[in-house]
Parts: C-alpha cells; structure tokens; sequence
C-alpha cells in the first residue's frame, strides 16, 4: 500500500489495515513524503502481487507512472483506496470511499484490464483537460481545497469565470479538425472531472478509446445552443463537440496549462493516445465505467 502521507493518520485506514492482517493477508504500508515518492515507491524491484493506491487522484496518478515504467510481464494489479478531496477516477467506477471497504475490494476482488491515456510522454488515468478547465484546478491551492473540499472546485471556477483567457488553437482527431478561439478541451479516460463534474459521460475504461469533449468559445448569444448540445453530446455541434476516438492532437499557438489526473502541466502541443489494456485493476461488481460487468 502506497499512502499519501497528508492522510496517514486516518484511523479507519489504520483499522482495516491491522483487520486484513489479523486475517493473513502481508500488507506492507509505504508512507509518501514529497512528490515523486508514490512513483519510485512502485518501481522498487519489490515481487508483489497488489499495489493499492491510498490516496487522491494524484497519488493514484503518480503510482501510474511508477507502474508503467515496469514491463507488462512485471506490472502488478493496482487497487484503490480513495482518500482524497475529489476521487474522481475511483467514485466513477464505484469503489467505496469507506476505508476498510475499499481495502476489502482490492483484496477479494477481481482483477480486469482497462485502458489507461497518454499525453506526450505522461500517463492519465481519468481525464486530462486543456485551457479553462485545467486553469482552475491548476490555480486551486491545496490549502484551499482543504479548506473548502469539493467546493474549491466551483470557487475558483467562478472567480476565474470572469476572466477566461481564450486561446488560438487546433484539435486534430483521425477523420476531422477544428481550428479557432479555444477549443478548450476535455480528454476521458474515465466520466468526471473537478471534483464530480461529468466532463465524459459515455466512457468506459476499457472500450480502446477516449473521450474527447471540446468547448469553443462561445458568444452570449449562443449560450442556449451551447446548453442544448452540452445534453446532446454531438460531434457536429457549433460550440461543444464530443468525440470518441483512439488519438487527439491539441496544438495552440503558446503554451497552456494541461491537467492530467489533478496534476498541472503546461504543451503547446499535445497527444492524447489511448492505450489499451494496460493495466489491470480491482473493480467492484458492476462497475459503471466497464462495457463488460465484472463478476
């Protein structure tokens, strides 16, 4: 288990710990204290069978990267244990956000193989966002999500609403472009984003494909048509665009902030792959985010 160590004191995970333990299983706790812990911690030439991220969507972001840095032959099975502001990635596929439940799923269940998305030479696990999206969690402080949870999310957003910086750029998928003011872009591996906003409501984590949201920019007079393609979800809409598809090119005339799990970056140009069935995770019966129902 490798655990944020801003949550390390959490009784309930300590309980559950100690109860798996008393029931046989080895469970050895390696507790993070600076970024880039999580990723070496993974690639410590340790033979586990498991390892369960205990933590936020950045801890689980940053065990990604320590997983696929090992050989698919090597990879172990990764589990989640959520316990950050937003979860995004585990509350969309349903594991628990109770403590020793969550540990009990990632050792009583079923491992299957999902997709996981690349940026670049980054990984991405739930969603990546380009522009306005990845502004406001960039700019969120995690002093001010402590404080305010979930709700920093829509703060920040609002404050920053009033003044959004519009971009010069380019999406590029296999079979079309889009070119103009923006496109602010939303890239899903998994459904939500910011704290439960569904950015990408048809994914599934193992269909080979990502989700591609895109938001020009759009006048006042346009925001009715805006909300009714929101609900619609073409590709053909004149203001937001939704796509699925195995690559997205971004390109934009500076650099801009990239947010991939939670964790800040800054392209002028970015790929967004989809890399099928790279891993393999613990998922509850009837994940939401499967095609197949897990057993």
């Amino acid at each position: 288990m490798i655990l944020n160590g801003k949550v390390a004191g959490n009784d309930a995970l300590r309980a559950a710990v100690a109860r798996q333990r008393a029931a046989g299983h080895r469970i050895e706790v390696r507790v993070t204290w600076e970024k880039g812990d999580a990723r070496r911690f993974v690639s410590e030439p340790d033979t586990v069978d498991l390892v369960v991220a205990a933590g936020g969507d950045g801890t689980l972001n940053e065990v990604l990267h320590g997983l696929m840095e090992l050989s698919g032959a090597t990879r172990p099975i990764l589990g989640i244990v959520p316990l950050g502001t937003a979860n995004d990635f585990a509350t969309g596929c349903g594991i628990p956000h109770d403590p020793a439940k969550a540990l009990a799923l990632c050792i009583r269940g079923e491992a299957v193989p999902i997709d996981i998305g690349k940026a670049n030479d980054h990984w991405f696990i739930n969603a990546a966002s380009s522009g306005f999206g990845a502004e406001i969690t960039a700019t969120t402080s995690p002093e001010l999500k402590r404080l305010l949870g979930l709700a920093a999310y829509t703060v920040m957003g609002a404050i920053l609403a009033t003044n959004v910086r519009h971009y010069q750029g380019r999406l590029t998928l296999p079979d079309y472009e889009i070119s103009g003011t923006g496109p602010m872009a939303i890239v899903g591996n998994g459904r939500q984003a910011g704290g439960g906003v569904q950015v990408a409501p048809r994914a599934r984590i193992d269909d080979g494909l990502l989700d591609i949201l895109a938001v020009r920019d759009i006048p006042a007079s346009g925001l009715f048509t805006a909300a009714r393609e929101l609900q619609e979800l073409s590709p053909d809409g004149e203001y937001i665009s939704y796509w699925q598809t195995p690559w997205a090119e971004v390109c934009t005339e500076e650099a801009i902030p990239v947010n991939l799990d939670g964790e800040p970056q800054r392209f002028s140009k970015v790929r967004y792959e989809a890399v099928p069935r790279a891993i393999r995770l613990i998922a509850p019966p009837n994940c939401p985010l499967l095609s197949a129902t897990v057993k």
